[in-house]
C-alpha cells in the first residue's frame, strides 16, 4: 500500500518572507552534498541549485523568480523537511526521477521582498533580450540540461477566484506556444501532469483549484519553454481564506509539488487522461482585499459611494516579516466585485482629513 505524504512546515522558516543569507546558509549546513552554485545576481549573491535524485526522468524547477513569491520556496522547504520524516516516499520519488531545484532565482528582489530584480526587470519577461544577469542562468542551464519537465513556480494576487465565491488557491497552466494556443503534444504532457494534481487534490480545497489564462506572452519563460518542447508545468499560490501570511497556501502548495512530481515519475512523458485539464475553471478577478460599501462622503453635496482597498506587502528594515499596508485601489460603484472582508457603512460616519479617499495612497480614513 502506497504511502499518503503527510504534511510538515520547515521550523527553520516559520515566516512568509525568507532572507536570503537564511536560506543559503541553511542550505549549505544541510545539504552541502546537493548544492551547487550555478551563478549570481546584480549584487552579487549566490543562485544555488539543488540536485536530488537519479532517475531517468529530468526535472528542472525554480522559486522566487518573483522575489515577492516565497510560497515556493516554502514548498520545497517543507518537502525536504517532509522526507526526514517520510524516507521512504524520497526513495521512491527519486529512484524515478532527477530533480533540479533553482532555489530563488532572483535573491535581491526576495530580499527587499520586490517582484523585480535589482534593475526592476521583471525576468519573467525576460526571455528574449536577456537582460537580468539572474535568467540568463537559468536558461542557460534549461537549454543544455536535457530536461524532460519544467516546473515554474509562482504565486498570484488575492483578485482571483474558481467561481465569483472561493479563492484560487492553487492555479496551473500548460503555457501556449504560439497566439492561436495550439493544443500540441508538449502541451497535453504538462496537461496530464495538471490533471493529476488535480484529481489528488480536489477533494481537499474544494473549489480552490482554478487553471490559469494560457494567453500567449512571446517574451515570457513558460511559453518560451513549451516552444522549446519542454512540458512546463505553471504553478500560482493564491488566497486562501483569512490568511494572508499564506500558511494554508503554503501547505497546499506543498502537496501540490510532491504530487506534480509523483505524477511525472509515473507518467513518464505519458498524455493520459490530458483533458481532464478542460475541467479546471479558469482564474476569475473578482475580489479585492476590503470594499467599504456605501461611504457617505464629507462633500457639500450628496456623495455615496464604494471604497476598495487591497493591502501592499513590503518588509521593514529590521523586520523577519512581511508588513500589510491598506491602499485604495478603486472608488466609485464597485457593485460587480466582491470583498474577502465588505463592510456596511451605511448611517456612519466618514473620518478623514481630507473630504475623499486618495487613489494608490494609504487608508488615511476611518469609519464610525
Amino acid at each position: 500500500m502506497t504511502q499518503r505524504l503527510v504534511y510538515r512546515k520547515n521550523p527553520d522558516f516559520p515566516n512568509r518572507y525568507i532572507s536570503p543569507e537564511k536560506l543559503f546558509f541553511y542550505l549549505q549546513t544541510n545539504y552541502s552534498d546537493h548544492i551547487q552554485k550555478v551563478g549570481q545576481s546584480f549584487l552579487d549573491k549566490p543562485i544555488f541549485n539543488l540536485r536530488m535524485g537519479n532517475g531517468k526522468i529530468k526535472v528542472l524547477a525554480w522559486s522566487q523568480m518573483h522575489g515577492n513569491e516565497s510560497n515556493a520556496t516554502h514548498a520545497m522547504l517543507d518537502l525536504l523537511e517532509i522526507f526526514k520524516h517520510q524516507p521512504e516516499l524520497m526513495h521512491q520519488l527519486f529512484s524515478k526521477i532527477s530533480l533540479d531545484f533553482i532555489f530563488m532565482l532572483n535573491p535581491d528582489g526576495s530580499e527587499k521582498w520586490t517582484r523585480r530584480n535589482a534593475l526592476d526587470i521583471d525576468m519573467n519577461r525576460d526571455f528574449l533580450k536577456l537582460s537580468s544577469k539572474e535568467f540568463r542562468v537559468l536558461k542557460k542551464i534549461a537549454e543544455t540540461g536535457s530536461y524532460n519537465y519544467a516546473l515554474n513556480l509562482h504565486e498570484q494576487r488575492t483578485i482571483f477566484t474558481t467561481d465569483g465565491e472561493n479563492p484560487a488557491t492553487l492555479s496551473f497552466l500548460s503555457p501556449a506556444a504560439d497566439h492561436e494556443r495550439t493544443i500540441t503534444e508538449t502541451r497535453k504532457k504538462a496537461m496530464a501532469v495538471i490533471s493529476r494534481i488535480y484529481e489528488n487534490l480536489k477533494s481537499e480545497i474544494p473549489n480552490q483549484i482554478a487553471r490559469y489564462s494560457d494567453e500567449f506572452y512571446p517574451t515570457s519563460t513558460g511559453d518560451n519553454f513549451t516552444r522549446m518542447g519542454i512540458p512546463t508545468i505553471l504553478y500560482e499560490g493564491g488566497h486562501f481564506p483569512n490568511d494572508y501570511k499564506r500558511e494554508g497556501t503554503r501547505k497546499y502548495y506543498t502537496i501540490a509539488l510532491y504530487e506534480g512530481l509523483q505524477a511525472i515519475s509515473e507518467l513518464n512523458g505519458s498524455t493520459e487522461n490530458w483533458e481532464t485539464y478542460k475541467q479546471i475553471p479558469e482564474n476569475k478577478e473578482t475580489h479585492f482585499d476590503v470594499i467599504y460599501r456605501n461611504v457617505k462622503l464629507n462633500t457639500d453635496f450628496e456623495c455615496i459611494l464604494d471604497i476598495a482597498v487591497q493591502y501592499k506587502e513590503e518588509i521593514l528594515d529590521g523586520e523577519d516579516e512581511i508588513s500589510f499596508l491598506p491602499i485604495v485601489v478603486e472608488v466609485g460603484d464597485i457593485g460587480k466585485k466582491k470583498g474577502w472582508k465588505e463592510i456596511d457603512c451605511t448611517g456612519k460616519t466618514f473620518v478623514c482629513e481630507k473630504k475623499f479617499p486618495k487613489l494608490d495612497a494609504e487608508v488615511n480614513f476611518e469609519i464610525i
